[in-house]
C-alpha cells in the first residue's frame, strides 16, 4: 500500500500526530493482519506446550509416576479439535522419537538368550507392534536383535493393527506358521486384547507399559522377564 502524501486543506495543515499515524499505516496493517491470526497461533502453542508435556511423560513412561502422566497425556489429545494441530503434533512427536528411540530402550534380562535359544530351535519369530513399521525395525536394530525376526508389522503395515485380531493372524499366515503353534508374549492390554482376539495363548509380562493392573488383563502366563521363558515355550511346541 503507497503512504499518503501531506497535503494541506485550506488553512488547516495535518496535525503531526495524524502525520504519524499515517506514515505507519503499512505497519498498522501488518499488525492487524498478526491480530487476525491471534487465535490459531495460541492454538498452535497451547499444542506445542502440550506436546512438550507429552515427550515428557513418554519419556518418564518407565516411572510408575511417569506411566500416569503419559496415559492423562493422551486423554488430552482428545480435547484437541483442530485436525492441522493434530497433524502437526504427530509429525514433530514421530520425528523427536525417531531421533531419540534408544534413549530409554534396553533389553530385558534374559532377552538375547530367550532368543538364540528360539532360532536354535527353529521357532519362527515376529513383531506385531503399534509403532511405525520404520521406526520399530530401525529399533530392533540399533538394539542389535532386528536378525532374530522374520518379519516385522507395525501400526501401518495393514490396513489395521492391534487390538485387531488380524493384526497377529496375518503375520502368522506370512510366515506360513500353524495358528495353533503361535504364541503372543506382550506387555500391556492392547496386547492382552489382541491374543483374546485371535485366540492365542498370551504371555504377559510384568510391569509392562499399561495403564491398569496386570491382575486386570487376561493371560495364560505371567513372566518377570525372559529367564527361562523357554520352558513355558516348549508345552506349546
Amino acid at each position: 500500500m503507497k503512504k499518503i502524501n501531506s497535503t494541506s486543506v485550506g488553512q488547516n495543515r495535518r496535525h503531526p500526530y495524524f502525520e504519524k499515524v499515517l506514515g505507519t499505516w503499512d505497519d498498522s496493517l501488518k499488525l492487524y493482519a498478526l491480530a487476525s491470526e491471534t487465535e490459531r497461533f495460541w492454538d498452535e502453542l497451547n499444542a506445542k506446550l502440550f506436546l512438550m508435556r507429552y515427550e515428557l511423560a513418554k519419556t518418564l513412561a518407565s516411572l510408575e509416576l511417569g506411566t500416569k502422566k503419559y496415559f492423562q497425556a493422551k486423554e488430552e489429545l482428545k480435547e484437541i479439535k483442530e485436525k492441522y494441530i493434530k497433524d502437526e503434533m504427530v509429525k514433530e512427536f514421530i520425528n523427536f522419537y525417531g531421533n531419540n528411540i534408544l534413549v530409554e530402550s534396553k533389553l530385558i534380562s534374559g532377552t538375547k538368550e530367550f532368543l538364540i535359544w528360539c532360532k536354535e530351535n527353529k521357532i519362527s519369530m515376529a513383531v506385531c507392534t503399534n509403532k511405525q513399521e520404520h521406526l520399530a525395525i530401525d529399533l530392533l536394530k540399533k538394539i542389535g536383535i532386528n536378525d532374530f525376526f522374520e518379519f516385522v508389522a507395525g501400526c501401518n503395515t495393514f490396513n489395521y493393527c492391534k487390538p485387531d485380531a488380524r493384526h497377529l493372524t496375518s503375520v502368522i499366515e506370512i510366515l506360513n506358521g500353524d495358528i495353533k503353534k503361535a504364541i503372543m508374549i506382550g506387555d500391556s492390554e492392547v496386547d492382552a486384547k489382541s491374543a483374546e482376539n485371535a485366540l492365542l495363548p498370551f504371555i504377559v509380562l510384568e510391569d509392562g507399559y499399561t495403564n491398569i493392573k496386570t491382575s486386570q488383563m487376561k493371560y495364560d502366563h505371567l513372566i518377570k522377564d525372559f529367564n527361562g521363558l523357554n520352558k513355558i515355550i516348549k508345552n506349546y511346541l
